[in-house]
């Protein structure tokens, strides 16, 4: 993630400087940012200049400190670790200009669990990216209690300024808006999996036939509007009683991981892959995200 991201900020005409621990991740990086880049030309969304131009504005370097001297945002990127993002954060604190804003990649944690731990709670927030960050505009911005508004208009402004779509969650919850709705669907589609209701296939058909489609030009309270709330409100009344409830994760999944069948990395998830049917399988959601977006653009 924190490779894609920096050839966003590189992309539109930023200057970035991206740290990493060891020269090796950093030389990976920026073969990366390369691969990136030639999609990105490929699928017509960056010229060919800028596929030049844009990795010689990444600037690379293990030394933390050089990494965020004059820097006005820093975006953190580690693992979901809470403990390792409070030490990053300390040091982030200690070697940034004042003005620094701090930003954390995070796609659970809660900021007030690492932030507020800071001289700068009110220039420190979460922007939550969503992978690939290239391909997928919309980035959630979770503030503390402290943060200021400055701090969120000034991220929100760069964020569209780039042709992101940032969204603000007003109230910082586990999982955001994004992960919470993404949770509350695999919950329900792991419980018909264990209670012999469906197949994988066949609940991923009904997404893909379905409900993914509308969702991709439309949001549920457009579509539910454009149904009628009292025909969601009868629905309901028949549906939500018998939906899956467990506060507990799926033991369906717990039996996967167990295994040792963790999906594409693995070779075996609810599907079998291989190299080739990864990478294809990669391509066509990338095809599939870049067609919605030229779409949505016009």
């Amino acid at each position: 993630m924190g490779h894609a991201i920096a050839l966003e900020f590189a992309a539109a005409g930023y200057e970035v400087s991206l740290h990493s621990r060891t020269q090796t991740s950093l030389d990976r990086a920026l073969a990366e940012i390369h691969l990136g880049l030639d999609k990105l030309v490929q699928f017509e969304l960056v010229s060919p200049e800028c596929r030049e131009e844009a990795p010689e504005r990444i600037h690379t370097t293990t030394v933390l400190e050089l990494a965020v001297e004059g820097a006005d945002l820093v975006v953190e990127s580690v693992i979901e670790d809470v403990e390792l993002k409070r030490q990053i954060f300390e040091r982030l604190d200690q070697a940034c200009p004042e003005h620094t804003i701090l930003a954390s990649n995070t796609s659970s944690l809660m900021p007030s669990a690492f932030a507020p731990d800071t001289e700068r709670a009110a220039r420190a927030v979460v922007a939550h990216y969503i992978n690939p960050p290239y391909l997928i505009p919309l980035v959630e911005i979770v503030p503390t209690a402290r943060t200021s508004d400055e701090t969120i208009d000034t991220v929100t402004e760069v964020l569209t300024r780039m042709g992101k779509r940032p969204i603000v969650v007003r109230k910082e919850v586990p999982g955001f808006i994004l992960n919470r709705l993404q949770g509350a669907l695999i919950r329900e589609a792991l419980w018909m999996v264990e209670s012999g209701i469906a197949t994988p296939q066949d609940i991923d058909i009904g997404i893909k036939g379905s409900l993914g489609r509308r969702w991709a030009v439309a949001g549920i309270f457009e579509i539910f509007d454009m149904a009628g709330w009292d025909v969601v409100e009868a629905i309901s009344s028949a549906v939500v009683p018998h939906l899956a409830n467990a506060s507990e994760t799926s033991p369906v999944l717990k039996q996967k991981v167990a295994d040792g069948e963790l999906g594409a990395k693995a070779g075996k998830g609810f599907y079998e892959w291989s190299p080739e049917t990864t990478a294809a399988m990669r391509q066509r959601i990338a095809r599939a995200l870049v067609e919605i977006e030229k779409w949505e653009s016009r």
